[in-house]
């Protein structure tokens, strides 16, 4: 059974429609095999997660839902320091599908990119995946797979007195009453008020992010030789459609949306083509990120018997989604075999 007062309504259909929910305000980047790290848990997670992300787009995409990966992926350096470690990375992991590309060997396309003079890292299996489309497809896989879905909150969790059924007890904001063996735990920045009664604190911070929703003024404008995602300075362009692009995202602590970030965001720090200072603002929208304080992101832990926690995803909740959901199906199967 899933929780969650958002399917109250179907998923959002246009970037204009999106809210403060991190999925939905989320631009779905994967940036995995170009993780500069090589060990550790977080380049565990994102190597497993990218072996994972091509069966589950096989199995979701469907005629009514289709989804697919978008690839490949390309940042610009933007220093020749940082261009030194691109090569490094790429010679490392050439068998990942990297490749360094000099400066003079940037392809020209009719829509110029953004050139910092320093070259850029392509990565062939790194790209995006829409989350709308994702989220579209979740929810039509969970209930052929005979889920229930609930548009509500769960507002208390209560250890189950012995002899009951069920170890944990869900008191949702509808005031009903379930008793399950197992509970996970993924609501983001509402996971703390769940956990702390229980005696878990796992505090978060919000982190918010802009993202703006530029059109070419040229009818002629195309996407050719253009990757699914360019990265400049840590903004990612993402075309979409004939003319349009996405342009994202800020990294704002706190809740409250600054607009004087905007200009910067859309100059990228003075490194835009004259193209994208022509573009046309159409929408834009922000949404929050849940930050672990304390600890790494995402938090993956089982906190007791049945009482499972994965949550904190930061700026990676689309890209980790398939190894959280793996080590998750192994914590729920091991609760129910353990279960009195």
């Amino acid at each position: 059974m899933l929780l969650d007062p958002c399917l109250a309504s179907e998923v959002p259909e246009a970037s204009s429609q999106r809210g403060l929910n991190g999925s939905t305000a989320s631009l779905g980047v994967l940036m995995g095999h170009c993780f500069r790290r090589s060990s550790g848990r977080g380049w565990r997670l994102r190597q497993r997660s990218m072996a994972l992300w091509p069966n589950w787009v096989s199995q979701l995409d469907h005629p009514s839902s289709p989804l697919s990966l978008q690839t490949p992926l390309v940042q610009l350096a933007a220093s020749a320091e940082e261009a030194e470690r691109m090569r490094q990375l790429a010679q490392a992991r050439r068998e990942r599908g990297l490749q360094f590309l000099e400066e003079p060997a940037l392809p020209s396309a009719p829509t110029p990119w953004p050139r910092t003079g320093h070259g850029a890292l392509l990565s062939e299996q790194d790209g995006r995946v829409d989350p709308l489309g994702l989220l579209r497809a979740l929810r039509r896989a969970f209930k052929a797979q005979g889920g229930t879905l609930r548009s509500t909150s769960a507002r208390r969790l209560e250890r189950s007195s012995a002899g009951s059924n069920g170890r944990w007890r869900v008191v949702t904001s509808a005031g009903d009453s379930l008793r399950v063996d197992a509970v996970v735990i993924c609501s983001a920045l509402g996971s703390e008020a769940l956990l702390e009664p229980l005696g878990h604190p796992r505090p978060m911070e919000a982190v918010l992010g802009q993202v703006l929703e530029l059109k070419r003024q040229d009818s002629q404008a195309s996407w050719e030789h253009w990757p699914a995602v360019l990265t400049c300075g840590g903004i990612n362009l993402i075309p979409h459609g004939e003319r349009q692009l996405w342009l994202g995202a800020t990294v704002e602590p706190g809740s409250e949306a600054n607009p004087s970030l905007l200009p910067a965001m859309q100059t990228l720090n003075n490194l835009a083509p004259q193209w994208l200072h022509d573009t046309e603002r159409v929408g834009q929208w922000h949404g929050l990120r849940a930050r672990p304080q304390g600890r790494p992101a995402p938090l993956l832990e089982q906190l007791e018997p049945g009482l499972i926690l994965a949550s904190g995803h930061y700026r990676n909740g689309v890209l980790l989604a398939p190894a959280s959901a793996e080590w998750v199906s192994q914590q729920i199967d091991g609760s129910i075999l353990t279960a009195p």
